[in-house]
């Protein structure tokens, strides 16, 4: 027979009263947990297959199951929110609303004649936006595609992917773009984008799915750079040799070695680009 936490028998008489909850002594309870058997008041109970839980016990659970993982070793998520994808877009539109009152295209769009004194910009230059057009493209696109990268390879690879194709797109800017023209500024996610497509299409060939609809959108998007006037074709293309570079690595790489190689090949890409820049800025 199951002995249970009771409340005292009024006038101290010593007589065992009903059970209580263990989390609230103040409370009666006659339901019990399925697990540890002890009684569980409405606030402590969580519903269970048979029965209930109580929070002690689910709690213990909970820390004893190993979470689940993609094939390319991202953490599945009981939530399915992309909180990585909407955090970056949070960000773009919020610098976008404060350029309306504050100079924040002027101080940190890339600018190629200022790179070399103010490295940040490289990057900083990845959530400015030029109109509303040019950040609902950029978003919409980043929407699309950003849920899928950060659930397949986790959150930090994801946003190493973002900012790594971010400093190559500028990169590509300063490679691809005559210096007589740096003085003009750049702005946009799009190198960070692209970097994001061409990750996507090694992804989807990596786990056997059809990448044939990303490489017709990279296509067009890339001819689209060309033909039209005021769009970054460098950014674009440095953006996605870096992403589809970085994406191969995150794919391809063997399970137990999955988690130093990522660190490695983000650190190497890093320096390869920053010592690019360096060169070209001299």
């Amino acid at each position: 027979m199951t002995s249970y936490p009771s409340a005292p028998a009024p006038g101290g008489g010593g007589q065992a009263g009903p059970p209580v909850c263990p989390r609230h002594p103040d409370r009666v309870s006659y339901v019990t947990c399925q697990r540890c058997s002890r009684p569980t008041c409405p606030e402590c109970q969580r519903p269970a297959a048979v029965g209930v839980h109580c929070v002690d016990c689910v709690r213990e659970a909970n820390q004893s199951v190993r979470p689940t993982r993609t094939v390319l070793g991202g953490r599945v998520s009981r939530s399915d929110r992309p909180a990585v994808t909407m955090t970056i877009i949070g960000v773009c539109v919020v610098m976008f609303l404060a350029s309306y009152v504050l100079p924040v295209n002027a101080t940190l769009a890339l600018r190629p004649a200022l790179a070399a004194d103010e490295p940040w910009l490289m990057v900083s230059s990845a959530f400015l936006h030029a109109g509303w057009l040019h950040l609902l493209v950029n978003m919409y696109a980043l929407w699309i595609v950003g849920p899928f990268l950060e659930q397949m390879l986790g959150r930090w690879r994801y946003i190493a992917l973002f900012l790594v194709s971010a400093l190559g797109g500028s990169v590509g800017v300063l490679l691809l773009t005559p210096q007589e023209l740096w003085i003009y500024p750049t702005v946009g996610a799009s190198g960070a984008v692209f970097g994001f497509f061409g990750a996507i299409a090694v992804v989807l060939r990596r786990t056997g799915r059809d990448a044939r609809q990303i490489l017709i959108v990279i296509a067009i998007n890339v001819v689209f750079g060309f033909v039209v006037a005021g769009i970054s074709w460098q950014a674009h293309l440095g953006g996605l040799v870096v992403g589809t570079a970085l994406g191969a690595l995150f794919a391809y790489l063997p399970k137990e070695r999955r988690s130093v190689g990522a660190v490695l090949g983000v650190a190497g890409m890093t320096v390869l680009l920053l010592g690019a820049s360096a060169a070209l800025l001299v």
